[in-house]
């Protein structure tokens, strides 16, 4: 068995924008109906979990009738009777509902309530709609709202443009975590295929590890929590050898099982399933492979919410984009004076100086010297200010960190007293609950991990006292419903190019080993039914075999957190390399990639026709090690038709989808705890392109056709 395909991105950072797709609030508006009212309460459904009885195409997929936008549509095949159900999460209270029929409305049909998705209950009935918008009264309570059609008022299926469900959530609806509660705990199988594949390795953080079964059914895979946990999701990334038939499964004792999820068409890849369930333990439980090999999981990560008690302790957490330290604790080292043993300014690290660990910057770091300081004893201090009582130190290391260290603290800056001590460091991001008074505060590493020297992102130190330095506020987290703030429709006439007040070309040469030349406006127009096209063309200019187009919005549009989206057909056949993506808008004023930050929403290389990639880079991880997913349609080619890729972005995550399928989350302490710093709290531009060759993809060959055609219906962001 072989792993997925590498995920090799922009090794040099690129000047172009890309555009976040928007969810749209749909507007509302009074049916002529008996029972029409004003939607009353908290919108419960927008962007949760929906699924349907058929769907016409996959660009009407179940989750565009509850993402907000009143441009996305579900529909059905033309058959009675249908349905559409969305996922509350939680138990929650339902007093209206408002239905925005495209034209093909339902006649007949019933608003039902379930608490398990399998028994209902009718809350409102009516044979005489007349489509349009209806707002509907209703009563009722449940975890899972759906409208159950039984008489079509066309020839056609049943469309909505927007499922609206409205209501009081239950005291049981705490929102899912987006912190990996399987992270690093015990794992335990069934089997395993080998020495280097075991259980551990599927919850290690790292998705270059696996675990793998032998090749026999039924085979598990369980996680101790280490405490009893209301677990609300679970992610699997498997590798090629996945399982068709399988259950998550949750235990108080690790004997005694109890089914939380179940499914018989598992579909591989990444799956990010809701569900809900309380216990110490979670497993899938495999029931039937999909190929002739074992069972294998990149990584099973578990979210967890509501009232379960946490198995650790925790050192603060985040809040709406700003860091809570614990109890009345501030951060005191920001912008204080730093000094070390030494600091390396050339080669790989220039200006790596103390004060970058306290610059509360992720993407800059303090490195010991590159000539003289990789010895031990190495060590970083602080002036705080004034004298302070510590009770925490955060310590973000890059790959050259401490084994064996001290945190200590000084009245003097001469006569240290230790406070904290450790023989076993992990590197990456790690806590530390302390207790200690002093003006100045080092690390004092004793033992190098490395053949290397000691190298922080970030050294921050909270407590009380001090002399602190208020750091920035971080940007405030999307709204709650989103709306949209930024969009283009790509409706100009035939052969116009794109709008100049939101787009700019990107003239010249492409990186990474592209073989085009970006042109300015020649192969990006309008074709006239509503979609911009980015054509490669085989044609030599400026020196380059081929043509292509590559635009960006860096000079017109950037933000910071949201819903960005956008519909795009791709380009195909070998040696093709189109992509929907983001770069650090500091970018643009001399900030190094990948110490920017890319966001990769979408990337295709032709020569894999039926997967796609969402893959985000940083100083510490980036290239072929940039931190990502694959999505993949086994036997299928996403050049063929229209698909809608997405990113949902906060301060504390990032969830991508594929036609409203969430497919891969990249949690922002499962990040900094496992890879490096979390550089994406900043503005980032939208870019699109259509390259040709490059490092990943390869040369185009014989069986290249040209010209190829990257087609873009929208790009809409919304906050």
């Amino acid at each position: 068995m072989t792993g997925n395909p590498p995920q090799l991105s922009r090794r040099i950072p690129r000047s172009l924008i890309f555009a976040f797709v928007a969810a749209v609030l749909a507007a509302f508006a009074l049916a002529v109906t008996q029972s029409q009212a004003k939607a009353a309460g908290t919108l419960l459904s927008q962007g949760k979990t929906a699924t349907a009885s058929s769907t016409e195409n996959a660009g009407t997929p179940a989750s565009a009738a509850v993402d907000g936008n009143t441009g996305t549509r579900w529909s059905s095949a033309a058959a009675d009777p249908q349905w559409l159900q969305v996922d509350l999460g939680a138990t929650d209270t339902v007093s209206s509902v408002t239905l925005n029929w495209e034209t093909a409305y339902a006649k007949a049909y019933q608003i039902q309530t379930s608490a398990n998705g399998t028994t209902w209950t009718t809350v409102y009935s009516t044979t005489t709609s007349a489509g349009g918008n209806e707002t509907l009264s209703v009563n009722g309570s449940g975890r899972y709202v759906r409208i159950n059609t039984t008489q079509r008022a066309t020839q056609y299926g049943v469309s909505l443009w927007e499922f609206q469900v409205y209501g009081t959530a239950g005291t049981g609806n705490s929102a899912c975590g987006t912190t990996n509660a399987a992270l690093n705990k015990t794992a335990t199988a069934s089997s395993t295929e080998n020495a280097g594949t075991p259980a551990s390795s599927a919850v290690d953080g790292n998705n270059g590890t696996r675990w793998s079964s032998a090749a026999a059914d039924p085979q598990w895979l369980q996680v101790d929590l280490g405490s009893s946990q209301n677990i609300c999701g679970v992610q699997l990334a498997w590798e090629n050898a996945y399982a068709k038939a399988y259950q998550i499964q949750v235990s108080a004792d690790g004997t005694n099982w109890t089914t939380a999820y179940s499914t018989t068409t598992g579909p591989g890849a990444t799956e990010l399933i809701t569900l809900t369930g309380t216990g110490r333990y979670v497993r899938m439980y495999g029931t039937q492979r999909a190929t002739q090999y074992g069972y294998s999981l990149w990584e099973i990560q578990v979210f967890t919410g509501g009232s379960g008690t946490n198995g650790g302790g925790t050192n603060g957490g985040t809040t709406g984009g700003t860091t809570t330290p614990p109890g009345n604790a501030t951060l005191l080292s920001y912008n204080k004076p730093a000094t070390a043993s030494t600091y390396q300014d050339a080669n790989s690290c220039t200006g790596c100086t103390p004060a970058k660990a306290f610059d509360e910057d992720p993407a800059t770091r303090w490195a010991t010297s590159d000539s003289n300081g990789w010895v031990d004893p190495g060590w970083i201090a602080v002036d705080l200010g004034a004298t302070a009582h510590v009770t925490k130190v955060v310590l973000q290391w890059d790959p050259a960190y401490a084994t064996a260290y001290q945190i200590q603290t000084s009245a003097d800056g001469t006569n240290w007293t230790s406070i904290y001590s450790t023989t076993t460091g992990k590197g990456f991001k790690e806590t530390l609950t302390v207790d200690g008074n002093g003006r100045y505060v080092r690390m004092y590493g004793t033992q190098r991990a490395t053949q290397y020297g000691y190298s922080l992102w970030t050294f921050d130190v909270y407590g009380t006292g001090g002399n602190p330095t208020p750091p920035p506020a971080l940007p405030p987290n999307p709204g709650n419903p989103e709306h949209l703030v930024w969009s283009d429709e790509f409706n100009g006439a035939s052969g116009t190019k794109p709008d100049t007040s939101k787009w700019t070309q990107d003239v010249g040469g492409g990186q990474n080993g592209e073989l085009e030349y970006y042109t300015n406006g020649d192969n990006t127009t309008m074709d006239g039914n509503g979609n911009l096209v980015i054509e490669a063309r085989k044609e030599n200019v400026q020196g380059h075999q081929y043509t292509s187009g590559r635009i960006n919005t860096s000079d017109h549009f950037n933000f910071t957190y949201g819903h960005a989206e956008a519909r795009i057909k791709v380009s195909g056949t070998q040696g093709l390399w189109p992509a929907f993506w983001m770069l650090g808008s500091n970018f643009k004023t001399g900030t190094p990639w990948p110490n920017s930050g890319e966001i990769d929403i979408m990337e295709h290389v032709g020569k894999v026709a039926d997967s796609v990639y969402s893959t985000l880079h940083a100083p510490a991880y980036n290239g072929g090690n940039g931190y990502g997913s694959p999505y993949t349609v086994a036997g299928s080619d996403f050049a063929n038709d229209f698909h809608t890729y997405a990113v949902d972005w906060d301060s504390s995550h990032m969830t991508f989808s594929v036609d409203g399928h969430a497919f891969f989350t990249a949690d922002k302490a499962t990040v900094e705890s496992t890879r490096g710093p979390w550089v994406y709290d900043h503005p980032f531009y939208i870019i699109l392109n259509n390259a040709v060759g490059g490092d990943w993809p390869g040369a185009p060959d014989a069986t290249s056709v040209f010209p190829q055609r990257m087609l873009v219906d929208y790009v809409r962001v919304s906050q």
